[in-house]
């Protein structure tokens, strides 16, 4: 009985311990005439298969870019990466451009009517407009 109840507080304990799931939302400069967009079209932008709005990426390991990527395309971490790095290596694209974390993407996005980033919903501010929230 002890040894359960020990198993118990452990397994507790380690999800305790795991990063809460955080609200992720698209966003577009207040400038950009978008208002909605879908998960698939999003990801277009992200994954490199669409020019007509310029991508903005959280840090390579930051919790936040994992997550989004696995919600708006099934994808983790390294099969972005390996995405990319086929599409840098035959000329097609280039990779979005990191900033370090949500407030340095809002920015980035706020100055420019053609960038579109995800940041954390609590970072949401009347700088950017919300096209899209991921649950």
């Amino acid at each position: 009985m002890h040894k359960l109840m020990s198993s118990l507080l452990l397994s507790a304990l380690a999800m305790a311990a795991l990063p809460a799931s955080a609200e992720i939302v698209v966003i577009v400069s207040q400038k950009n005439p978008a208002t909605r967009m879908f998960s698939e079209q999003a990801s277009q932008f992200f994954l490199g298969k669409s020019n007509l709005f310029t991508p903005v990426d959280q840090p390579e390991s930051s919790h936040i870019r994992a997550e989004f990527y696995q919600k708006i395309a099934d994808k983790d971490p390294a099969q972005v990466k390996a995405l990319w790095s086929k599409l840098v290596f035959t000329g097609k694209a280039t990779p979005p451009k990191e900033y370090a974390n949500s407030a340095e993407v809002k920015k980035a996005v706020a100055a420019d009517p053609k960038a579109i980033g995800y940041i954390d919903k609590s970072a949401v501010d009347d700088t950017v407009k919300v096209i899209l929230t991921l649950p």
